[in-house]
């Protein structure tokens, strides 16, 4: 129990490296199972998620939703003498107050574990069944990898010439950028585009491709990209051949986009481009443990990686890049060792949220996909703008629509783009579990007034896709 310093050379029933949401779990199960336990960490506790993921930017985005909330007080009746204005060093605080809170815990909680001696280092593996941390030595039978991902970092011309930003040092900003490029339009540089425009920043966001967010439906990223360009913010498409130069104080995005100038001047650059596992450096190939192209360590559909005794867990493996879906591979790991529960990663439905305001919440296919396989489907889809609780809220931006197998009934996807989106897609994605004909839920009588009682009569309407 607790922490340990000095050198160490000692066998343990089970290594856990790394400490996002899926190894400290992962290691008080263990423990609690009588397992002699090890968990190493090489920087912050409780991973991405607690520190430069989830917990720091949605309360962040709160921030942005409140100061927002202000500019519009007057479409509600409410008249406020002095306006908004946005103390950045107040908002860093608050949001580090809460992070720091949920890392602590973790922390704290690990150091009391019974069973369980926490290591500080960088881990690496020597061989199938040995990891050394700094000086020590440590061996077990089992070894859980849950080290986690980084931005990634893309070779463009220029760049080692200019400051940037990615999410993680984001998270250290106290001031409020004048000009801020964001490289990037997907789920990352749109969240902190419209935060920080809503914060007073003139943004400017550069996508590579032709449309925002490539991986949703063209009906949501074009809403996405209305949603943004209302509130100010400027989206620039087929940005192609991004470069980087200084030019005094200022710094140059060059582009070569369809339209308009192929120079954006800023004073701050964020790189949302993308993530990259942290597998290197970790002495996998000592080990013998395969990985893909991307550097995400392989693992079979129960999270064992390729040398018997090793698994990875998290956004390492490359079959998630989310905290629910961290955490879910721990209960997969959980289950399989201790429980003489066969659960699986293939059991999982893809489900996530976009939490731009108003926030995505997906589930299952898109309508391309559903498209593409050529099976015959039922399409339902309805504004918010026909959704009682939106319009009383006066947050009636986006839609919702679903998409349904004619054969089975079974619900292959959905959509809601709007108020309430990221928490009422679970009442689709719970049937979608359940295998349950759509009329579980078109029968179901939801309470009023809600975003979700209008999922009933969006299936009432569906036509043939």
């Amino acid at each position: 129990m607790g922490y340990h310093e000095g050198l160490m050379n000692t066998a343990f029933d089970a290594i856990v490296i790394g400490t996002g949401q899926a190894g400290p779990p992962l290691a008080r199960r263990l423990a609690t199972a009588g397992m002699k336990v090890a968990i190493i960490e090489r920087k912050l506790f409780g991973g991405t998620c607690v520190n430069t993921g989830c917990i720091p930017t949605k309360t962040m985005i709160a921030s942005a939703y409140a100061a927002q909330l202000v500019r519009r007080a007057s479409e509600y009746g409410v008249d406020l003498p002095a306006g908004a204005s946005v103390d950045m060093t107040r908002v860093k605080a608050r949001k580090d107050a809460i992070s720091g809170q949920s890392r602590v815990a973790v922390e704290s909680g690990l150091r009391k574990l019974e069973n369980c001696t926490v290591f500080q280092g960088h881990a690496r593996l020597e061989s199938a069944r040995e990891v050394s941390v700094g000086s020590d030595r440590l061996t077990a039978e089992r070894i859980f990898i849950n080290v986690g991902a980084r931005a990634v970092v893309p070779k463009m011309p220029g760049l080692d010439q200019v400051p940037y930003l990615t999410n993680s040092s984001m998270m250290d900003v106290d001031f409020l950028p004048r000009r801020l490029i964001i490289v990037g339009g997907s789920y990352v540089g749109l969240e902190f585009g419209q935060m920080f425009r809503r914060f007073g920043s003139e943004v400017t966001v550069l996508e590579m491709g032709p449309r925002l967010v490539h991986r949703e439906d063209e009906d949501v990223s074009a809403a996405i990209q209305e949603i943004l360009e209302r509130e100010g913010v400027r989206i620039r498409t087929n940005a192609k051949c991004i470069g980087f130069l200084r030019r005094g104080e200022e710094i140059i995005a060059q582009a070569d986009c369809e339209e308009g100038s192929k120079e954006e001047s800023g004073t701050h650059v964020l790189l949302a481009v993308g993530r990259r596992p942290n597998s290197d450096d970790l002495g996998l190939e000592k080990a013998g443990v395969a990985v893909d192209e991307h550097g995400n360590i392989q693992v079979d559909d129960q999270l064992r990686s390729s040398v018997p005794g090793i698994w990875a867990l998290g956004d390492c493996n490359g079959k998630g890049g989310f905290t629910h879906t961290s955490y879910n591979d721990f209960e997969i790991v959980a289950a399989n060792l201790l429980d003489n529960d066969p659960r699986r990663v293939s059991d999982r439905i893809l489900a996530y949220g976009l939490y731009v305001d108003p926030p995505l919440g997906r589930a299952g296919m898109t309508e391309a996909e559903v498209r593409k396989s050529g099976r015959r489907a039922l399409l339902g889809k309805r504004p918010m703008t026909k959704v009682g609780r939106a319009v009383e809220k006066g947050e009636s931006q986006g839609f919702m629509k679903i998409v349904v197998d004619a054969a089975t009934k079974e619900i292959l996807g959905a959509a809601i783009l709007g108020v309430g989106g990221d928490e009422a897609i679970h009442c689709i994605l719970d049937v979608m579990y359940a295998k349950a004909p759509y009329s579980v839920i078109q029968r179901a009588v939801h309470i009023h007034p809600t975003v979700s009682e209008l999922i009933p009569t969006m299936l009432g309407e569906m036509k043939p896709l």
